[in-house]
């Protein structure tokens, strides 16, 4: 389908819609140990305050952010590079990978510097990569690909749905691309693309294309399967369902990935986004290797370090199934209230955020203050085609893992009675 583009201005102005009116261990032992608080959220050291609901940043459990607090320290100082080294490590178990030609990478950015990363290493101006567009985000890794010089193709699917495998294999077999690109779950749609098979059909229609994934809505709360799967990478950031304060772009690289960047015949057109200055500095790191090349978080990668010593505490499978359930019951109270989801396919929907349709009778600007004022915020619309006409509920992390707060029953008990004091009624 045609792209239709989007300046960069009218980007920001979107963007800005969704907008609403201590004491740490040093040992990565002693972080390990710690499990999910259970506090209730009286109980919870944090000051109260709303509850925040929105597709990221999300809610933080107490040990998280008491990490944060983490006396100053060297970034090549022996205590930091051994937790800095293990939370490399743990990564690859929460991408599920074992494949020591793998890099995880932990840079201090957001999620959108992970764009880059791919664009400015993987990719050599004049080379084509296909797009699949579910939405605003996917249609911001097209932008970031085009400012690098890549050559794309935008194969867009309508507002709430994905395109489908018979129309990407299509487009595989009419041209050779050097990579795919496909949002995993695009934030401003709630849309979920199905991985494991789109895999499959990239690697039997056309073998030597990258298949690079957005994975910043859907890391720690949908399944990727790495290896299995036969993904090239997967970036992601640490404020969504990882369950970390914003500021680590978060990336996880094949070997066949690093030799794409090895093999390059023009010089990487950035420079702090460059694996060129980073991939020593990981592999340093994950070797317990004091290195440097910029300064890292401290405070941010303790933090890190904490939330995925939480989340590998259990089964991967049981932090997925109860995002599920989470998000299961939020759509059965949606659609209960008699409202519509922006992803009408059940199977193209998100377990980590749902995009609510609103009543014609009720407006955003009109729902999301009086959600506020109940304790509760949501996110407005983002979607340029339909960005006045839905919010974006968020759940994820320690709001569905830590069911003793009772996140999800206020803010579906906030959404009925907001509603019903706008004048909605349900048909």
């Amino acid at each position: 389908m045609p792209r239709s583009d989007v300046h960069p201005s009218k980007r920001l102005s979107l963007i800005s819609g969704h907008l609403g009116p201590q004491k740490s261990t040093d040992s990565p032992q002693n972080i390990q140990s710690r499990s999910l608080s259970t506090s209730t959220a009286r109980m919870s050291s944090q000051p109260e305050h709303p509850t925040l609901l929105i597709p990221g940043p999300i809610e933080f459990d107490d040990a998280v952010l008491q990490s944060m607090g983490h006396f100053s320290e060297s970034h090549v100082g022996p205590g930091f590079v051994a937790v800095f080294g293990e939370t490399l490590t743990l990564l690859r178990k929460l991408f599920q990978t074992t494949d020591p030609a793998a890099q995880p990478f932990v840079l201090s950015g957001s999620g959108t510097l992970g764009w880059d990363v791919v664009a400015a290493n993987l990719i050599e101006a004049g080379e084509d990569v296909l797009v699949l567009g579910t939405g605003y985000f996917s249609d911001g890794f097209a932008d970031c690909l085009r400012t690098y010089g890549a050559n794309v193709t935008d194969l867009k699917a309508p507002v709430g749905s994905r395109p489908q495998l018979p129309e990407i294999e299509k487009a595989l077999s009419e041209k050779k691309y050097k990579a795919i690109t496909v949002t995993h779950v695009d934030t401003s749609t709630g849309v979920l693309s199905e991985l494991e098979k789109l895999s499959e059909l990239v690697h039997r229609v056309s073998p030597e294309t990258l298949i690079i994934v957005d994975g910043v809505c859907s890391v720690a709360c949908e399944e990727i399967a790495f290896d299995k799967w036969g993904l090239d990478a997967v970036v992601t950031a640490s404020q969504k369902a990882i369950g970390c304060p914003a500021g680590l772009s978060i990336s996880m690289f094949s070997g066949r990935a690093i030799k794409a960047f090895q093999s390059r015949k023009t010089p990487v057109p950035a420079y702090f986004a460059s694996m060129k200055n980073w991939l020593p500095i990981m592999q340093n790191y994950e070797n317990k290797k004091p290195s440097y090349f910029a300064t890292p978080s401290p405070q941010l990668v303790r933090a890190l370090n904490t939330a995925l010593n939480q989340i590998l505490s259990k089964p991967l499978s049981e932090q997925f199934a109860k995002h599920k359930e989470a998000s299961d019951r939020i759509k059965a109270a949606v659609a209960k209230l008699g409202l519509k989801q922006v992803a009408a396919n059940p199977e193209d929907q998100a377990h980590g955020m749902t995009a609510i349709y609103l009543p014609e009778t009720v407006k955003g600007t009109e729902l999301l203050p009086s959600l506020a004022k109940k304790g509760v915020i949501f996110a407005g619309g983002i979607h340029k085609e339909i960005v006045t006409k839905y919010v974006r509920f968020g759940h994820m992390g320690v709001s569905v893992l830590d069911p003793s707060r009772g996140h999800i029953e206020r803010a579906i008990e906030a959404l009925e009675s907001g509603l019903t004091e706008l004048g909605y009624q349900k048909a």
